[in-house]
């Protein structure tokens, strides 16, 4: 059901134009904006890295392995059936597995910037795009799924973005999250990334039950790892303004192997049932009742 923004009306039917008031959202070229506002100032994320990102993330050992994450806690944890939304989408490299993983569901994305969503279209096949605030969105009870992959931690008013998702999930939808963790391995690299914070699970899972959702299941992840994440922050606090972020992540081609086959071990012990308590992320899947 889509939901009119103006009026606060839900109505049926594949126009925007609301029956209610006659208001139409704008449009971005061929993207149906839902808050152009935001185009031009927000804190979220910085425009300029989604370019960047296409280039990096088909190499990149962690969103690679993110990913693979991502796929295997859908299947397991939630309904593999209907429609999906990816909020905050990017470049369009999570949804594009996913297209590939799940032929039989309808998918879609959203992004405040339109830039981001151009870079997308590149890479997706089927999946309907669409420019929109996470904290205003013009759906009821319509999806199945909805996925946040690092987009709560750049957002302020993260639990009305988790008020929203609740009310835009049919009855038993499912949500799936991922969020940086722990507050205690903060440092430049997350003031350069716009994170607003870093999560400790139970903050997270009250949130989320404050919600309205049922906690389904969760683990941390990129566990293995963590020695090497906690040796990687120091020198890296406020004072590392000369951090560069792009040149984190052109990493030597042996050693991402050899970290991309250390985070294979952890998530075959995830699949085993093993769940880790600490690690650089969180992985979340929540129900809605």
């Amino acid at each position: 059901m889509k939901f009119c923004l103006s009026c606060q009306r839900p109505f049926p039917g594949e126009d925007w134009a609301c029956p209610s008031c006659g208001h139409r959202p704008s449009k971005t070229g061929s993207i149906v904006s839902f808050a152009p506002e935001l185009e031009k100032e927000n804190p979220f994320f910085p425009a300029e890295s989604f370019e960047r990102l296409v280039a990096l993330e088909e190499k990149y050992f962690w969103f690679l392995s993110r990913n693979e994450m991502i796929l295997w806690a859908l299947k397991k944890w939630l309904r593999q059936k209907g429609k999906l939304l990816e909020i905050g989408c990017g470049t369009g490299f999570v949804l594009s597995a996913l297209e590939r993983a799940l032929p039989e569901m309808e998918m879609f994305g959203s992004e405040i910037y339109a830039t981001g969503l151009s870079q997308a279209a590149t890479r997706l096949k089927r999946s309907g795009l669409f420019q929109m605030d996470a904290r205003r969105i013009p759906y009821r009870d319509e999806f199945d799924v909805i996925g946040l992959f690092d987009v709560l931690e750049h957002i302020p008013e993260d639990e009305d973005v988790l008020r929203q998702a609740y009310l835009a999930l049919k009855p038993q939808g499912g949500l799936l999250l991922t969020v940086p963790q722990h507050g205690f391995l903060w440092s430049y690299v997350d003031e350069i990334s716009h994170h607003v914070r870093r999560y400790e699970r139970r903050d997270l899972l009250e949130k989320v039950k404050r919600a309205g959702f049922e906690v389904v299941e969760t683990t941390s992840f990129v566990s293995l790892l963590m020695p090497g994440l906690l040796l990687s922050r120091i020198g890296k606090g406020k004072a590392a303004g000369s951090f560069d972020p792009e040149k984190e992540l052109k990493i030597n081609p042996v050693t991402n192997l050899v970290l991309a086959l250390i985070l294979d071990v952890e998530r075959f012990l995830i699949r085993m049932g093993f769940r880790f308590r600490f690690g650089g992320s969180l992985i979340l899947a929540a129900r809605k009742v």
